[in-house]
């Protein structure tokens, strides 16, 4: 019999799932893996290294949300449970009516975690948000005040109490800052993408606010590598009443992005003037409205000259990431009480880089 544990993988198709249930395949950790997901793997732009990797998992197609399709999704052929669960399911969109977030996140990550709990899983590790603290300059740490500044947060934050409460759960929470890596189609990206559009229009790019607005980021090698610690560590019953059970993850540096996408695309990058900045935050809709118009044409056009009919990316910026809000995240905790040592410690241009490429290979970047 393997000594290696079996594994349940939740919304494991998305960004950060496919890039962990890889992880888990090429250095053979689990004996078995299954993953869950709404979206099938064949529509979902995976690159040729983790299609590959799919062929090896037992993939099932599911409502993460739907308690028949939880129980279905946990049930085995043996009865037996499965050690360690891992929830990276959830809605990821934004400005979406409240209902969806209730159902998506909210009632998903609560109801997997009952389950688990029912179920007796070693360990159920749930991915949160660092979005859920108030927006600070000084970086927030696990004991920061909580004041959820976009509604995804907001159903994190709840669900994440309601994980506490749960009876019998061995669980770990994660909260990523902003993650970005290959795949990665929101977060960072969406920037990357107007990079490519003003390198085309031949024009400075210059940010809303100002260059002291920090937000932290985190690789996904890294957060994969944190998630499968955390769980290892914590279903070990000699460990696992030792530790905080809330892990923030973010690079130990700030990232200077603007800077790095100006050198990407040889432009001259900035910041908006106070003016600009006060009538942005006087008529945000209008605001966004207009950014958003003034870069998906550009970006249509960039498209159809390199005969690209559909790409998973966007420059569209949602309204609630336009808000002057920081996100400033300490993550040493989880170096100081279980050893996790960040590979990818800051941003750097290399790793923007690598995001562009991923999607040529995809076909969905225009040369």
């Amino acid at each position: 019999m393997s000594s290696k544990p079996t594994v349940l993988v939740l919304g494991g198709v998305g960004f950060v799932g496919r890039h962990f249930v890889t992880y888990l395949v090429e250095n053979q950790l689990a004996s078995e893996i299954r993953v869950v997901d709404k979206t099938m793997p064949v529509t979902s732009y995976l690159t040729k290294r983790q299609t590959e990797v799919f062929e090896q998992v037992e993939y099932v197609q599911g409502n993460l949300s739907d308690q028949a399709h939880i129980e279905s999704a946990f049930e085995r052929a043996d009865n037996s449970t499965f050690d360690y669960v891992f929830n990276c399911a959830g809605e990821t969109r934004y400005s979406l009516n409240e209902l969806f977030y209730e159902q998506r996140i909210f009632n998903l990550s609560t109801r997997n975690a009952q389950e688990a709990a029912k179920r007796g899983v070693k360990c159920f590790v749930e991915l949160s948000t660092a979005e859920i603290y108030e927006s600070d300059k000084k970086p927030s740490n696990e004991k920061g005040k909580i004041k959820p500044w976009t509604t995804i947060a907001k159903y994190k934050a709840r669900a994440e109490e309601e994980i506490k409460k749960i009876p019998n759960l061995n669980y770990v929470i994660l909260r990523p800052a902003i993650i970005y890596g290959t795949g990665a189609t929101t977060g960072l990206t969406p920037r990357l993408v107007c990079g490519r559009i003003y390198k085309h229009l031949d024009e400075p790019m210059k940010d809303l606010w100002t260059k002291d607005l920090k937000i932290s980021t985190v690789h996904v090698n890294d957060v994969v590598r944190a998630m499968w610690q955390v769980a290892t560590r914590y279903s070990d019953p000699s460990q696992s009443n030792e530790g905080s059970r809330i892990y923030n993850l973010a690079d130990s540096d700030l990232g200077k992005l603007s800077q790095l996408i100006g050198g990407i695309f040889g432009i001259e990058t900035g910041f908006q003037n106070r003016t600009v900045n006060t009538l942005v935050e006087k008529d945000l809709d209008s605001a966004v409205e207009e950014i958003n118009e003034k870069h998906i044409g550009p970006w249509g056009t960039l498209l159809e000259k390199a005969n690209i009919t559909i790409s998973p990316v966007s420059p569209y910026i949602d309204k609630e990431l336009l808000l002057h809000n920081a996100l400033s995240i300490d993550g040493t905790l989880i170096t100081r009480e279980i050893g996790f040592e960040y590979t990818v410690p800051q941003l750097t241009e290399e790793k923007l880089r690598e995001i562009i490429d991923g999607f040529k290979e995809l076909n969905g970047w225009p040369n």
